[in-house]
């Protein structure tokens, strides 16, 4: 169902400067009888009049676009109407770029846009719009939240600052010793995972390694953005290489990450979904969290953030059967509730945290 509430329809409006993109979303969407199509818009400009004039619940925005670019669009929008915004986005290095600019200006996801003349590709892309929006409709608008993407004007934290008394909740976390720390996300988690390492101090003594469902060409953009914004250092891994004490790998898309035990520690080891296609989503957050889990006998911290799904419970689930610790995002703070939900319902949720404070709890373990 992809009502914005019971009893009524998703009214979407749909801004894209190719009449052809305008229409292949139009005729995805317009077979859903839980969605009205109330408009179209040819460019940003266009967009935003239409945006203040129809009050959509949704739209979906191209980046690049005549007159009014899809992220100065955006920017408008959400100072003068804000809504719910999906970026459309190709599948190259600069679209990735702006997809989190975007993410960043308050856009609550985005759609990798991948239509060719292959059946295989609009089907993939059919599939692809009708999650996100189905997704869209079920989150938390939460652009006025505290906490929620500032990380890029975040003071870089001392080793002091990480470790300064948590404002409430207990410290049962702190008593377990770790050696690594697995984090997983989905939806919302671009900039909620920013959030999360801009409260790392640089020399934090232990190796993170993150999976977030992201495609191919995304997760190497997405690591050279966070390494520019965040004191510590981020990159995306590649298959053989170490986890280092002070150092993100952000797990690379289009395939999954294992972590194996090497000799000096653990080390990264990919692997292409046909391996593995019990794992619908990609990179798997439960494949990446319980093999390190296992590599590392449980000395480690798991942390699962917003996110639509269960991705992560099964993982977290390894973890804590190895003596392992774990760490929730909250509810209020969370674009999508589901897969920490899963892990909160599941029992093996530590502490469930807002956003703002779940980086300064990892940074505790350095002391």
């Amino acid at each position: 169902m992809l009502a914005s509430s019971a009893g009524t329809k998703t009214r979407v409006l749909i801004v894209d400067d190719s009449s052809f993109m305008r229409m292949a979303i139009r005729g995805i969407l317009s077979k859903e009888p839980s969605i009205d199509i109330v408009g179209t818009a040819s460019d940003g400009a266009e967009g935003v009049e239409k945006a203040i004039a129809l009050k959509p619940d949704l739209i979906t925005m191209d980046i690049e676009m005549p007159r009014l670019d899809g992220i100065s669009a955006l920017k408008q929008i959400m100072a003068k109407a804000p809504t719910k915004v999906l970026m459309v986005s190709t599948l190259t290095n600069e679209g990735a770029r702006a997809t989190f600019e975007a993410l960043d200006a308050g856009a609550i996801d985005y759609i990798p846009k991948n239509i060719t003349d292959s059946s295989e590709a609009q089907n993939v892309f059919r599939e692809e719009l009708l999650k996100k929006v189905r997704e869209a409709t079920r989150s938390r608008f939460l652009r006025a939240a505290p906490g929620i993407g500032t990380a890029a004007t975040a003071p870089r934290p001392s080793m002091g600052a990480a470790t300064a008394p948590r404002p409430s909740g207990s410290s049962k976390i702190h008593g377990k010793k770790i050696s690594y720390v697995g984090i997983g996300a989905s939806t919302g988690g671009p900039v909620a995972l920013q959030e999360v390492i801009s409260r790392i101090p640089m020399n934090f003594p232990y190796g993170i390694v993150v999976a977030i469902h992201m495609p191919k060409a995304f997760t190497g953009p997405y690591a050279d953005r966070l390494n520019a914004k965040c004191s510590i250092a981020v990159k995306e891994a590649v298959n053989g290489e170490p986890v280092k004490p002070g150092t993100i790998l952000i797990a690379p898309g289009g395939m999954h990450t294992q972590l194996v035990r090497g000799a000096g520690g653990l080390v990264v080891k990919t692997a292409p979904t046909s391996d593995y296609p019990q794992y619908v989503y990609i990179p798997s957050v439960d494949l990446m969290i319980g093999s390190m889990a296992e590599a590392s006998a449980g000395a480690m911290l798991g942390v699962v953030l917003t996110g639509m799904g269960n991705d992560g419970f099964k993982g977290m689930q390894q973890l804590k059967q190895k003596g392992g610790v774990t760490i929730v995002q909250d509810e209020a703070t969370s674009t999508i509730y589901g897969m920490p939900k899963a892990c909160v319902d599941g029992g093996v949720a530590d502490e469930v945290l807002p956003l703002g404070q779940i980086g300064y709890e990892i940074g505790k373990f350095a002391v």
